[in-house]
């Protein structure tokens, strides 16, 4: 009896989490095969209807022929643009939190704990409120307009949660090794690349994700800090969207959407089971 109810329990479980699965998919399900018909097959159809004909035509347009703003070039540059800062902004943003989590969990010093506390407001400082006094700060050194704005800015509002995510990290592994390493001779930076950077695997995929989802689908500091011609992919697309026309174009946008989201996508379906890991590392301590 017991073992009929566990079954059972099991079952339930599985069909909860199947219906579950289904209802956050189908947004996701709409936008494919929306994007996979003809403009009159979506007026003449129904939402869920399959595409009868199946045409990669909106997905052409999308990325090579769609207007946004003042020509017709598409989202593609702009999806460039992304990746110009994106790249940058993750990497040096991870590295500098690398150092900074190595020195709070294994080179304490005087007042580390009060400057380490300091660093995390930034992980609690909303967007906008940085808004005016980052405008004029980039003014100031003049990058305002331009991609290294949105790099410098990525960069700067990374550094207290990868520097949180590394300390956290680091914690966990024995201070005992860096003692003996210590007294063998070893330095700063020999303890770093030799003993800790080779077992950081995890959480530098935590911090590549987390980074590379918070600016590559960034739209407040894009549409702010940036002109038309290095707007980043997210802009592009609000512009597509609300983009006046005479003729509302639903397959151009889901797949431009699509494109947009894509990159985010496939960074978590590859290295989803690495920022798992990473985030519980440490988590005990």
């Amino acid at each position: 009896m017991v073992k009929v109810l566990n079954n059972l329990s099991r079952v339930f479980i599985y069909l909860v989490l199947f219906v579950c699965a289904i209802y956050f998919l189908l947004p996701l399900f709409v936008m494919v095969i929306t994007s996979l018909k003809d403009i009159q097959e979506i007026k003449n159809g129904n939402l869920l209807d399959l595409p009868k004909n199946i045409t990669f035509q909106p997905w052409i347009d999308a990325w090579t022929n769609a207007r946004i703003g003042p020509d017709s070039s598409g989202i593609k540059p702009y999806f460039f643009n992304s990746i110009m800062f994106t790249i940058p902004s993750v990497l040096i943003s991870s590295i500098i939190g690398a150092f900074n989590g190595y020195v709070f969990s294994k080179w304490r010093f005087k007042g580390s704990e009060v400057f380490f506390s300091l660093l995390l407001f930034g992980c609690f400082i909303p967007f906008q409120v940085i808004l005016l006094p980052m405008s004029q700060t980039l003014g100031f050194i003049g990058l305002s307009g331009s991609l290294w704005a949105l790099i410098f800015v990525h960069i700067v509002y990374g550094i207290a949660f990868t520097s949180l995510f590394f300390r956290n990290f680091y914690v966990s592994i024995p201070t005992e090794l860096i003692n003996a390493a210590k007294i063998d001779g070893a330095g700063f930076f020999r303890i770093f690349f030799k003993i800790l950077l080779p077992v950081s695997l995890p959480i530098f995929m935590v911090c590549f994700i987390w980074q590379m989802t918070n600016a590559w689908n960034d739209f407040l500091f894009g549409v702010t800090f940036t002109d038309a011609n290095t707007q980043p992919v997210t802009v592009a697309l609000n512009n597509l969207v609300n983009s006046t026309s005479a003729v509302k174009m639903y397959n151009i946008d889901m797949a431009a959407a699509l494109i947009a989201v894509a990159p985010t996508l496939i960074a978590y379906v590859v290295s989803g089971k690495y920022f798992v890991k990473g985030l519980m590392a440490g988590a005990v301590k």
